[in-house]
């Protein structure tokens, strides 16, 4: 019976499948953990099918006040679609789990990215925390960025300014853009990892 409900939970894009186990967090510089998830239009997507391309995953809540920093003055649409137009795809992870804040279904997901004007490649749901937990991530926003080969490059906050408030949005450093820009122009990227900031994730 446990496995037939997972089957169906996976079936209408509740549930985050194919996970492996994992012990330890995520390893900047090692490779990025490897899922299968379906997203909110019903799509099977595997982080080894964009082998080749860069990756961002964004955690995502879109009631919590650090996620509204970035959305309502479009600072993260316009992100998105700079990363997206230059090939990288982006991935939005809703890890709220059920009755608790962020917590949405499929059809409100879309109508939340519509309303904002999200430019993502996929939105997952994912209120089992099974994706989150795999990465280990704690906020949202907490942004990962993942090279052509697979490797997690960046694991962190979105960007240098911890204030829940737009207006601290210029000026800041953002870690995101930064690291893709590096990756594009074949550098390092000189800052790896830092401490994500935002809502702690409703698992």
């Amino acid at each position: 019976m446990k496995l037939s409900l997972l089957a169906i939970l996976g079936a209408v894009g509740f549930f985050t499948i194919n996970l492996p186990s994992a012990n330890a967090s995520p390893v900047v510089g090692e490779a990025a953990p490897e899922f299968t998830a379906v997203d909110t239009n019903g799509v099977e997507h595997s982080l080894s099918d964009f082998r080749g391309k860069n990756v961002v995953l964004e955690w995502s809540n879109h009631q919590c006040p650090f996620v509204v920093k970035h959305y309502e003055p479009g600072n993260m649409q316009k992100i998105q679609k700079e990363a997206t137009e230059n090939g990288a795809i982006w991935l939005t992870i809703v890890s709220s789990a059920e009755g608790k804040q962020g917590n949405v279904t499929p059809d409100e997901a879309n109508n939340i990215i519509k309303e904002v004007g999200a430019h993502s490649t996929a939105r997952f749901l994912d209120p089992s925390g099974k994706l989150g937990k795999l990465y280990d991530a704690k906020t949202t926003p907490h942004m990962f960025v993942i090279d052509k080969e697979g490797t997690l490059v960046y694991a962190g906050a979105i960007d240098s300014d911890s204030s829940f408030k737009s207006s601290s949005i210029e000026g800041a450093t953002n870690y995101v853009t930064a690291a893709l820009s590096s990756l594009n122009a074949g550098e390092p990227i000189k800052v790896a990892s830092t401490k994500p900031y935002g809502c702690s994730i409703k698992y």
